[in-house]
């Protein structure tokens, strides 16, 4: 655990109890047709590798080291608490710097890990019952979730929410979960093809986290919000649109320049692997058109007034419009320069788009390809 004065600051096991005995249950299914799903799902990942490697021209021999994971609701939390643990790590330890003995540090030390765990757990439990699928590009391997073992990640297939979305929908199911797994193998191999990726990315992150001047209450009370709005309640004064991002913690100009850059990473990582799934099925899944649609929809209406203010309290819009605006910067590239044109991006850090080349893709295009062809 990772300590403040003495109070743990988050009790990760905790926030994996409270987040397994809150997540609801998944749809209803026998012992028989939940073993047939899993093996689907693994059949399907498998498939997919030849696919998205075909149509991405990404050839990689590195997936193989990179374990696919089918898993419930409660394998989700445990897998990504492991991965908030470890990346998260210098931002707590800059946080138990800071409390020292700081006006904030009776407080922090009278709500403690224990309350902090609880109401991270909650969070996680709504978050759990809506990923269809994670690939986890800094896991650490444990017992009993393997991770690739030259510090790759895993790949995370969560089976009861795949089966709850396409009874949802009422799509073609088989269908569905190659098309899930399409996106999912998209992410894993651009992380396993592209070698550097990964370690440029942790870098961002990392000296984002060194840049941070967070007083340790401001994040609880973020987390707070949160867990108040999971439980129905609103904080008192608060009003109809208002609330904060998790994302709105970001305070200097530095933190500011480095959130633009991942926004654009994450924005082309999500836009890439929308543009392939798109791309590969019509091949493969002979239902795509219907799925596409009918997923667009129900990304776009969210589930209910409760799920709108948690997406926009824990900064899920963004992710959204990250699926959007980076479909339409890779679908323009591609079009201008073709596939081979488009996969210059992965040369080196310095051939990624910037935030402001995903709005305007004829930029990214005269940068990186007028520049060298003159």
């Amino acid at each position: 655990m990772t300590s403040i004065g003495g109070t743990e600051m988050v009790d990760w096991n905790l926030a994996v109890a409270t987040a397994t005995r809150l997540v609801r249950p998944g749809p209803e299914v026998t012992r028989d047709e939940a073993r047939a799903v899993v093996a689907e799902l693994r059949r399907h990942a498998k498939a997919s590798e030849e696919h998205v490697r075909g149509f991405t021209r990404l050839a990689t021999d590195e997936a193989h080291d990179t374990p696919v994971l089918v898993v419930d609701r409660p394998g989700w939390v445990r897998a990504n608490v492991a991965g908030f643990r470890e990346i998260l790590k210098p931002l707590l330890d800059k946080m138990q710097q800071r409390r020292g003995g700081g006006p904030g540090g009776a407080v922090l030390g009278a709500v403690g890990g224990k309350v902090t765990g609880v109401e991270l757990g909650m969070l996680l439990s709504f978050l759990a019952s809506r990923v269809l699928g994670q690939y986890e590009t800094f896991a650490p391997a444990t017992r009993e979730l393997p991770a690739g073992s030259n510090g790759g990640g895993r790949l995370l297939l969560v089976a009861p929410n795949v089966v709850h979305v396409e009874r949802e929908l009422d799509v073609d199911p088989h269908d569905f979960r190659l098309w899930v797994c399409l996106h999912e193998e998209t992410h894993r191999t651009q992380f396993t093809a592209v070698p550097w990726l990964r370690d440029h990315l942790e870098g961002e992150i990392q000296s984002f986290l060194a840049e941070a001047d967070v007083d340790p209450m401001t994040v609880l009370e973020r987390i707070r919000e949160a867990a108040q709005s999971l439980a129905g309640g609103r904080p008192e004064g608060e009003e109809e649109d208002g609330g904060h991002s998790l994302v709105e913690l970001v305070q200097t100009p530095a933190q500011r320049e480095i959130l633009a850059r991942l926004t654009a990473v994450m924005s082309l990582l999500e836009g890439h692997a929308d543009y392939v799934m798109d791309g590969v099925g019509p091949a493969v899944v002979p239902s795509v058109g219907e799925i596409r649609e009918k997923f667009q929809q129900r990304r776009a209406r969210g589930a209910s007034r409760l799920d709108q203010a948690l997406r926009k309290l824990l900064g899920l819009d963004a992710k959204l419009r990250q699926y959007k605006d980076g479909e339409r910067f890779v679908r323009t590239v591609v079009d201008e320069v073709g596939m081979d044109g488009f996969n210059r991006i992965w040369t080196s850090p310095n051939t990624l788009p910037t935030k402001s080349e995903i709005a305007k893709p004829a930029d990214w295009v005269a940068r990186v390809h007028r520049k060298a062809e003159s």
